[in-house]
């Protein structure tokens, strides 16, 4: 069941307070999904960890690192819940913003070629697929490869 936005999302840092609900996403979202220690690290040694939530409800979160003029994008997530309503977009529009003002000038990111809804969204924006990794992602039936993709921020 999607539930419709009723007011606008806000964007956020993320908290170790959040973490039983960003779990919650995590784990309906995926079959191998990041664990709660994952995230406490990538807090702890302060990658942009961010969240969009409307009337205190996580609808979706990002975890991003910049460095050397890069940005890596590590997990976009939108929960079940919330999903169809242009949140993933949204989402990836802050991301760009925050690494052209921290300097980066290229994002990077890995997806299953499987997940064919991140790939849309990541081909809209420009990405380019870079090169494979074989055998990258836990898979129900052994290994699955990631593709990485890439492109420059205007």
């Amino acid at each position: 069941m999607v539930a419709v936005l009723k007011s606008v999302p806000v964007i956020r840092s993320m908290t170790e307070r959040d973490l039983p609900q960003i779990l919650t996403i995590e784990n309906e979202s995926y079959p191998f999904p990041w664990t709660e220690g994952i995230f406490t690290d990538c807090l702890r040694v302060d990658y942009e960890c961010v969240l969009m939530e409307v009337d205190k409800a996580i609808c979706a979160y990002s975890v991003f690192s910049v460095a050397a003029e890069e940005c890596h994008i590590l997990n976009l997530c939108v929960s079940k819940t919330f999903r169809g309503q242009g949140l993933s977009r949204s989402m990836l529009e802050y991301v760009f913003g925050r690494a052209k003002e921290m300097d980066a000038n290229f994002i990077y990111l890995e997806v299953r070629p499987t997940n064919l809804i991140a790939i849309n969204l990541y081909l809209s924006f420009g990405f380019e697929e870079i090169a494979r990794r074989r055998q990258y992602y836990p898979a129900i039936n052994g290994r699955e490869d990631a593709l990485m993709l890439a492109r420059s921020i205007d």
